[in-house]
């Protein structure tokens, strides 16, 4: 029928729009994924080293108590593979590192391991008050939000629908797209200019 054909073609669009907006949040998260994993690097290299991540999985390394044992194996495991294929350096071994290992960082005894500094890198994020604690805890529980996106995108889970359902609903994306623009801007990091050209999730955004 009619009625049905105007539907199909309805979801036909949103089908595209999803896979549209699916490139381009993996684009987004694979940029705060870079800035992320450098901010933390540049805080850790003046005080641990500059092979600080190789050092911590070492025998008397910071990650080596047995409670962060999971850190320990995924640090391991990439070491030990460029290290046999001999093409082993700090920048090799930081790219190998999957976005769950920073958003460990903040994760309270990591957090302390690599020596309480990590919130310097979101220097813009707001004063903690006792309605609220801007702390490690609370950029932890970000990150996993932004792994958890990570994650169904990496998973070609749709990302425009319902979970489970083939209902079309945006609001899932739009809100993780504006704690990603947030999480950028307490970085100190204009993602406008650097996401430029990204029009798909900003068309969303903007007729939320």
């Amino acid at each position: 029928t009619g009625n049905q054909r105007y539907k199909d073609s309805v979801f036909s669009c949103y089908n595209q729009v999803n896979e549209q907006t699916f490139q381009e949040m993996f684009t987004i998260v694979s940029c705060f994924e870079v800035a992320l994993r450098n901010a933390i690097d540049s805080l850790l290299v003046p005080t641990l080293g500059r092979d600080w991540l190789k050092d911590s999985v070492q025998d008397d390394g910071m990650f080596s108590n047995g409670r962060m044992n999971e850190t320990r194996k995924i640090i391991e495991k990439a070491y030990n593979r460029l290290n046999r294929q001999g093409i082993y350096s700090h920048s090799k071994l930081i790219a190998e590192m999957e976005f769950g290992v920073w958003k460990y960082m903040y994760s309270s005894l990591q957090y302390r391991a690599t020596g309480q500094c990590l919130l310097r890198a979101f220097p813009n994020k707001p004063r903690s008050s006792v309605v609220a604690q801007y702390n490690n805890t609370y950029i932890f529980n970000e990150l996993d939000k932004v792994n958890s996106l990570r994650n169904r995108i990496a998973h070609h889970e749709p990302i425009c629908f319902r979970l489970h359902a083939s209902e079309i609903d945006t609001s899932y994306i739009v809100n993780e797209y504006q704690k990603i623009q947030t999480l950028f801007s307490w970085m100190g990091i204009d993602s406008r200019s650097m996401l430029y050209g990204l029009t798909t999730i900003k068309k969303l955004h903007n007729h939320k």
